[in-house]
């Protein structure tokens, strides 16, 4: 299957647009599809939980709602953007983004308040997150192929850049850092902020799909593109054992192989979205109803 349609979207898709040009900004038609996608989803979800809420008997029942405040919501956002970053870049010795800039978070805070002040937004369902899950595919390839390797595989210190590992765990804190802190102290939740277990260290978190595919898709970016030494080797060794001619394996091209971590990552995300909905357990149900 060719992916030269998926590398000319991205093309596309990447280039910075007015009028943000104008005053030398570089923001996307995907950076703003993808800003507005989680401040949707964010909102969606803190409805969703204060529904929960009031649905809820007991102990749990007696926790006032405390009253929202766009501050809150605003940090629980950057939080989720940023968190990550802000966490593994120390470790790496790399600055994060938003402190030489402050054009992205200005953008998600922007988003936001356009986001609350629409009446009412559609509610979570199959027909609308199905859909969804091509975006979101799209957009985290970016996030996985093109944000995060580069700080890594280019940084000053040579350990770091050939290290494997480093990608790795880079790519798993980046993606995922932010909502394990928003899901610590309750962000999104209707009440006062209070300490609880992420939903991470829950049993079975870490099945979550974001959780496994973000090191996951860089992992197998970094071996198409042989990005660091050890993936070129990799690479040569894993075609050496589908029966290859033993001979070195060249890498991909980098715009080919984020559009195949894209189609890989709609893939799963849709999967993951049929699960939640219940789609493909109804449909297994009725296909052994009809063999009884």
């Amino acid at each position: 299957m060719s992916l030269q349609p998926l590398t000319s979207l991205y093309r596309y898709a990447v280039e910075p647009i007015a009028p943000f040009t104008w005053f030398g900004t570089k923001v996307s038609t995907l950076d703003l599809v993808a800003v507005f996608r989680l401040c949707i989803a964010l909102r969606q979800m803190r409805e969703n939980l204060h529904d929960k809420h009031q649905r809820t008997t007991g102990e749990n029942r007696l926790t006032l709602v405390e009253e929202r405040s766009f501050v809150r919501d605003a940090c629980a956002m950057l939080t989720i953007v940023f968190g990550g970053e802000a966490i593994i870049g120390p470790l790496l010795g790399i600055v994060p983004s938003f402190v030489f800039s402050g054009v992205s978070p200005g953008l998600y805070i922007a988003a936001q308040a356009i986001i609350e002040y629409i009446p009412v937004l559609p509610s979570v369902s199959l027909s609308t997150e199905l859909p969804l899950s091509i975006v979101d595919g799209f957009t985290r390839a970016v996030l996985l192929c093109s944000l995060i390797p580069p700080p890594v595989i280019t940084h000053a210190s040579p350990v770091i850049a050939s290290s494997p590992w480093a990608l790795l765990l880079s790519s798993l804190v980046t993606a995922n850092g932010g909502f394990f802190i928003t899901n610590m102290f309750s962000f999104m939740d209707p009440t006062p902020l209070k300490v609880t277990t992420p939903d991470e260290l829950k049993p079975y978190g870490w099945t979550t799909t974001d959780i496994w595919s973000a090191p996951f898709i860089t992992g197998l970016y970094a071996l198409l593109t042989h990005a660091q030494p050890f993936w070129a080797e990799l690479h040569s060794v894993i075609s050496t054992a589908l029966g290859g001619t033993g001979s070195k394996v060249g890498p991909m091209d980098p715009e080919s192989a984020r559009a195949l971590c894209a189609l890989i990552l709609v893939v799963l995300f849709s999967t993951r979205t049929a699960k939640n909905f219940g789609l493909i357990w109804k449909k297994s149900v009725v296909e052994k109803i009809k063999i009884q």
